[in-house]
C-alpha cells in the first residue's frame, strides 16, 4: 500500500528566499501526525504543496500515487481534505449544510452518497442544530467547526488541518478530537498544524519538526512533549498533564490523560 503522503526531497523557496529545502518524510494510512515548528519555519509552505497551490521547485509531492504538482488543486481536493487557519476563508455558502456539502458535489460524490456525508460530518461535530444556519451568522469557534465538517465530508484520504482547535472550548476540543480519531481509525491520514500540544498529545502520534525549512525532527510525540526543555527552545509550552507526568516522575512520561490516570493508580496501590 502506497503512503497517504510522501514528500521526496522537497525544496521551495520565494523569490530566491529559501522556505523548505530538502525535506523528505512519508506518511502511512491512518498514521496521526503533528507538523510543529517556530513561526516562518516552513509549515504553512509545506501545507501549501500537499494541497496544490504551490509546487515544488526540487523533489516530489505525493498523495498516494498522484504526483501533487501535476494535479490542481480541485483535482487534489478529492484526497486530500483542508482546514485553513483562518476557517472564515472557506465559508461561502448560504447555509452551513449547503457550505459542507459544497466539496461532495463539486468533486463528483453521487447525491444519496454525498447527503450521508454530509450529515456524518455535521453529527460528528455536533453541528446539526445549526445546519440550516448562514455561517457567518455563527460564532468564530462554530463557523471553525463548520469549515472542519467540510473537510470531514470529502472523506479524503488525507486530512491536512492549520490550528483545527484554535479558538475552541473544551467541549467542541474534544468534539474535533473525537472526529478525527474515528477518521483515523478508518484509515484517513492525519497531518495537523497545531500550537494546542494538550490536543496533540491526545490525539496524535507522531510529530515532524521544522526549522528554518528542514526537517529537525521526526519522532514520536510523547516523548517530544515530555521534553519541557526542548519545547521551551522551540517557543512551545508542555501540556499540563506532560508537566505532572515529569514532576511526579511517572514511569515512561505517560502524556495522554487515560496513561497518566493509569501510572498514578499503579503508584498509589504500591
Amino acid at each position: 500500500m502506497s503512503a497517504a503522503l510522501a514528500f521526496e526531497n522537497v525544496s521551495y523557496d520565494y523569490a530566491g528566499r529559501p522556505a523548505l529545502a530538502g525535506v523528505s518524510f512519508a506518511i502511512a494510512p491512518g498514521e496521526r501526525v503533528a507538523l510543529v515548528g517556530r513561526n516562518g519555519a516552513g509549515k504553512s509552505t509545506l501545507l501549501r504543496l500537499v494541497t496544490g497551490l504551490l509546487r515544488p521547485a526540487t523533489g516530489s509531492v505525493s498523495v498516494g500515487d498522484w504526483n501533487a504538482a501535476e494535479r490542481r488543486p480541485d483535482e487534489l481536493a478529492r484526497r486530500v481534505g483542508s482546514l485553513f487557519q483562518h476557517a472564515d476563508q472557506q465559508l461561502f455558502a448560504r447555509t452551513v449544510a449547503e457550505d459542507v456539502a459544497f466539496g461532495p458535489r463539486v468533486t463528483g460524490i453521487p447525491a444519496p452518497e454525498a447527503e450521508r456525508r454530509v450529515q456524518r460530518a455535521l453529527e460528528s461535530l455536533g453541528l446539526m442544530e445549526v445546519a440550516a444556519e448562514h455561517p457567518y451568522d455563527l460564532p468564530p469557534p462554530w463557523r471553525k467547526l463548520a469549515a472542519l465538517a467540510g473537510a470531514l465530508a470529502l472523506e479524503p484520504m488525507l486530512l491536512v488541518l492549520d490550528e483545527p482547535t484554535a479558538g475552541l472550548d473544551r467541549r467542541a476540543r474534544a468534539r474535533v478530537a473525537e472526529a478525527l480519531g474515528k477518521r483515523a481509525d478508518g484509515g484517513t491520514a492525519l497531518l495537523v498544524v497545531t500550537h494546542d500540544l494538550g490536543f496533540a498529545a491526545e490525539t496524535l502520534e507522531r510529530a515532524l519538526v521544522l526549522e528554518q525549512g528542514r526537517l529537525a525532527r521526526d519522532a514520536p510525540l510523547g516523548p517530544l512533549l515530555a521534553d519541557g526543555v526542548w519545547l521551551e527552545r522551540q517557543g512551545l509550552v508542555s501540556p499540563p498533564l506532560a508537566q505532572l507526568s515529569q514532576s511526579l516522575g511517572l514511569p515512561g512520561g505517560p502524556v495522554r490523560e487515560a496513561e497518566v490516570a493509569d501510572a498514578l493508580i499503579q503508584r498509589c496501590s504500591t
